[in-house]
């Protein structure tokens, strides 16, 4: 759906009061939760009942971002959850295009025939018909998306608390500016909302500055310990199980941005992540250039994501997951050595 038909749509959509859920995917991250604030807030005030809600917790990195406290986590309240879901009048669905990734509420949401819409900006979608869509792959996050959606309304829509969760779902999307930017309007964006925001220099210490001491700890243990270097493929892995995590006290976002440190050695085009949690192996991808890790994630490990960015699950040991990752490279050996 193109701009112009999109925003068509969502004038019919949003022009009377409803009852709207604005829920993201599993396992939220800055963009997830940036974009379900800011779009919540602004459908709040055209006069709409909202609630945000996704299916587990998300970082305490996090928990600072302005409505966060209002955000319902499914997995500690699922009654409650549930009859938010069942009394809506609309579920935006944003940041997610797949059901599966709905986590723990994707039954609940297979079985409600309840009107959606959809602001994302992954590849693909197994969703049913939406009232309208929003879907770019080439924007950096969906907080973007979100921001251009309020903008077209008006700037005066755009408060201090919906420009700070934008500028956090921006900001962590692409990794401090470091990739996804597409084009020179995420820039243009991010001016207009630091015009509204709290103090930048306040977001990015309130992101990255609020370690643990167990946290910085395990960096260091990945980096120094178990960080594998695969010079012929240009690749480097690091893998960390249930135990070695719980030997650290693992909290939810403890490896938040662990996968994009071996890309700053010159020689790596490709990094990543395996975690074991919760009986699942889970992959976070990184990658320079053009090299895709959205096409590695997605033929080989139940995932995909963005051209630099992806993830992936399995559910076998680390083991198993480790010898299949070491079994696909060669496929990729002359990609991953591309000037």
């Amino acid at each position: 759906m193109q701009r112009e038909e999109f925003f068509h749509a969502l004038d019919t959509v949003i022009q009377a009061p409803r009852k709207i859920t604005v829920l993201s995917h599993v396992n939220p991250d800055g963009d997830a939760i940036g974009s379900s604030l800011a779009f919540s807030q602004f459908l709040q005030k055209l006069g709409h009942e909202v609630e945000v809600m996704v299916s587990n917790d998300f970082p305490e990195f996090l928990a600072w971002m302005p409505g966060a406290s209002r955000i319902h986590i499914y997995d500690k309240e699922s009654d409650i959850c549930d009859q938010i879901l069942e009394s809506s009048d609309l579920i935006a669905i944003l940041d997610f295009n797949h059901i599966s990734r709905a986590g723990l509420i994707q039954d609940k949401l297979k079985s409600l025939k309840i009107n959606k819409i959809l602001i994302d900006h992954h590849r693909d979608t197994d969703f049913d018909v939406f009232l309208c869509a929003l879907s770019d792959t080439q924007v950096s996050s969906t907080s973007e998306l979100v921001a251009e959606t309020i903008l077209h309304y008006g700037e005066h829509f755009v408060d201090e608390s919906i420009a700070t969760n934008i500028l956090v779902g921006i900001v962590t999307d692409t990794g401090s500016f470091s990739h996804s930017i597409y084009h020179p309007e995420t820039f243009s964006i991010c001016a207009k909302m630091i015009e509204k925001s709290i103090s930048y220099n306040q977001i990015h210490q309130l992101v990255y500055d609020t370690f643990s001491e167990n946290r910085l700890r395990l960096l260091g243990f990945s980096i120094s310990n178990k960080m594998e270097i695969l010079d012929e493929y240009a690749t480097a892995i690091i893998a960390l199980t249930k135990d070695e995590l719980a030997s650290f006290d693992y909290q939810v976002g403890d490896t938040e941005g662990v996968v994009n440190y071996p890309l700053s050695l010159k020689k790596i085009r490709m990094s990543v992540l395996v975690t074991e949690r919760q009986g699942v192996i889970r992959f976070s991808f990184r990658s320079k250039g053009s090299f895709s890790v959205h096409e590695v994630a997605q033929k080989y490990f139940n995932g995909g994501g963005h051209t630099n960015a992806a993830g992936g699950t399995l559910t076998c040991s680390m083991e198993a997951a480790l010898e299949k990752l070491h079994q696909i490279l060669p496929e990729y050996k002359a990609m991953l050595n591309q000037d």
